[in-house]
């Protein structure tokens, strides 16, 4: 029930539990209620802004909440996902009031008669947070089918995008993978942000370097300044399933810890994460394709779980410079 790479990454769980299902619905908040509507297996959606998980938390009251229990009529069984600092237990409550029958979901607290399926894991242990997941639907006795690698993975066919991508050269539709770059500049926590003036300073240098750049994300003005003139501006343009066309047909996504690093995993393309250390690497890091992670992992922040950077400077991220940007994405590209 949090944002959308979140959401990605509980895609191998979600494939699990479709093998034994009639129908799959996924409860998603509304920051990731698109990336649901994406994953394989999927066949509804509800969205609902969950008070104990979302960052703008709403106050709690009797309507919301009875609203909720009324739409989760009719659910039989339920695997709760979360992240290690989330509680599975308010929403294993509000299942029980909606009259599910079998609840599944990882809790270190003592869940009461709220869980029928309680895994208990080490969280001292950096664990990948899609192979996380998947160990809980695991333990609620659901597998991935004969064949599922367990990677992420996204709905196809994506979208036409050649209104977007008429605008690069040589780039038709049916061009292969790896027709351009995309940088994409925002994320969801100033924590997490590479300098805007950086973005930029690489932008204008893999141009140089002789790539066709694409800028994305929802924030024009930010997107507008980072492409320069020199990249493709899709700021605010596309929809989050056309994004993930536009970084399908990339052949690297430039991104910090934000829901496109795992769109980019969820269609099997390379990233240069230029990763804070507010949240380990080893659970957050694009998950299943190749990538090259940039920022000090050892800065004092590691770990701190930060929105806004609490060090002077924010130098996880500040001391990467655009050279070792375009040398990464060298990398990936040769």
């Amino acid at each position: 029930m949090d944002d959308a790479g979140d959401v990605l990454l509980a895609g191998p769980a979600v494939r699990a539990v479709r093998t034994r299902a009639d129908e799959l619905v996924f409860l998603a908040g509304p920051n990731g209620a698109a990336a649901a509507g994406l994953l394989p297996g999927v066949d509804r959606v509800i969205e609902w802004r969950a008070p104990w998980i979302d960052h703008t938390a709403p106050p709690v009251s009797k309507a919301q909440v009875d609203g909720l229990i009324a739409r989760l009529g009719g659910i039989d069984e339920a695997v709760i996902l979360t992240s290690f600092h989330q509680s599975a237990l308010p929403l294993a409550l509000l299942l029980r009031l909606a009259g599910v029958r079998r609840v599944a979901a990882i809790s270190n607290d003592y869940p009461g008669s709220l869980l029928d399926v309680r895994h208990v894991v080490d969280e001292s242990a950096d664990v990948p947070e899609a192979e996380r997941m998947l160990a809980v639907a695991r333990a609620a006795g659901f597998e991935l089918p004969k064949g599922d690698d367990g990677r992420l993975a996204v709905q196809r066919p994506l979208p036409d995008i050649s209104r977007y991508t008429g605008q690069l050269r040589k780039v038709s539709a049916d061009a292969d993978k790896g027709a351009y770059v995309v940088v994409h500049p925002g994320t969801s926590a100033p924590a997490r942000t590479w300098p805007a003036d950086r973005h930029r300073h690489a932008v204008r240098e893999l141009a140089e370097d002789g790539h066709q750049v694409v800028v994305t994300g929802t924030e024009r003005d930010l997107t507008a300044y980072v492409a320069g003139g020199v990249a493709v501006d899709l700021g605010g343009v596309t929809s989050f399933a056309e994004l993930a066309a536009v970084i399908d047909r990339a052949g690297v996504l430039v991104a910090g810890n934000t829901g496109p690093a795992h769109l980019a995993a969820a269609v099997g393309t390379p990233v240069v994460s230029l990763f804070a250390p507010v949240v380990p690497a080893a659970r957050w890091a694009p998950y299943g394709v190749p990538v090259v992670l940039l920022g000090d992992q050892r800065a004092p922040c590691r770990g701190s779980r930060a929105r806004t950077c609490p060090v002077p400077g924010h130098p996880c991220l500040s001391q990467v410079t655009s050279e070792q940007v375009v040398k990464a994405v060298r990398e990936l590209t040769q």
